[in-house]
């Protein structure tokens, strides 16, 4: 029943996406009251009003659906459909004026994802990605990039102060290993993975509305991600995760954050 209600889903995510968009960039690049949450992470009253308007939607469309959001929690374990949602993924880009932060969304049915939708409201880019469907950017296929061999490999490094020192050892072999390193703090560069920018994506200590949005994206445009034993992502992974444009590179990151 999932594969012929996708079209249905598809056409939802991206109305939602395109309702949000202008809520997040009322508020982008404006002074606006910064709180910090119990982790000590920031939040804004554009990541609240993201998503209550998101929530708004997913009830009155699905309210036989579940909802886990970054803000406001939830439950999405106990229902075969479930959608997870980050209204702001990249508060610190939002808050600094950075245009990498993104709206991020995906159904799980059964606890396994099916749609993830990375959308970014301030370089007007969308990535789509569907099970069994190439992801789209602004409704156009993408596909990741031929790499092949760790050491001719971009590898991108999401948000490196939340590795702990063990992880940062991991990190440092892994990135020894490649040809070029970058660092970001968002789940742009994921984006910019399925669409064959970079070839490698690393982060750690990330939540499942960080990550869940993105296997689809990734995984439909030819790559892989997992979490760093190459076990596939889901609510209960521990927020490690591996994103390589294809399944041979994906393994000598693998072995390299295994070492």
């Amino acid at each position: 029943m999932v594969l012929e209600a996708l079209p249905e889903f598809v056409k939802f995510a991206a109305e939602v996406a395109d309702k949000v968009r202008p809520i997040s960039l009322k508020y982008f690049r404006a002074k606006s009251a910064i709180d910090v949450k119990a982790d000590g992470s920031p939040v804004t009253v554009a990541d609240r009003e993201c998503e209550l308007a998101i929530r708004e939607m997913l009830s009155e469309a699905y309210p036989s659906h579940g909802i886990l959001g970054e803000e406001l929690g939830g439950d999405a374990s106990d229902r075969r459909y479930a959608w997870i949602v980050d209204p702001i993924d990249g508060t610190k880009s939002f808050i600094a004026g950075a245009p990498t932060y993104g709206t991020l969304l995906a159904l799980l049915y059964e606890g396994s994802p099916v749609l993830g939708v990375v959308d970014m409201p301030a370089l007007n880019e969308r990535w789509i990605g569907v099970h069994k469907q190439p992801t789209t950017l602004n409704g156009r296929p993408v596909r990741t990039s031929a790499c092949s061999a760790l050491g001719d490999a971009m590898v991108t490094i999401v948000s490196p102060d939340n590795f702990d020192p063990n992880e940062l050892r991991t990190l440092k072999h892994l990135v020894d290993l490649t040809r070029i390193r970058r660092y970001s703090s968002d789940s742009y560069a994921f984006g910019l993975l399925a669409s064959g920018h970079v070839d490698i994506v690393v982060t750690a200590g990330q939540k499942p509305y960080d990550f869940l949005p993105l296997v689809n994206v990734v995984e439909q445009a030819g790559g892989c991600i997992s979490d760093w034993k190459g076990k596939k992502l889901g609510l209960d992974s521990d927020g490690r995760i591996l994103a390589s444009a294809n399944h041979r590179l994906h393994e000598q990151g693998l072995s390299a954050v295994r070492t």
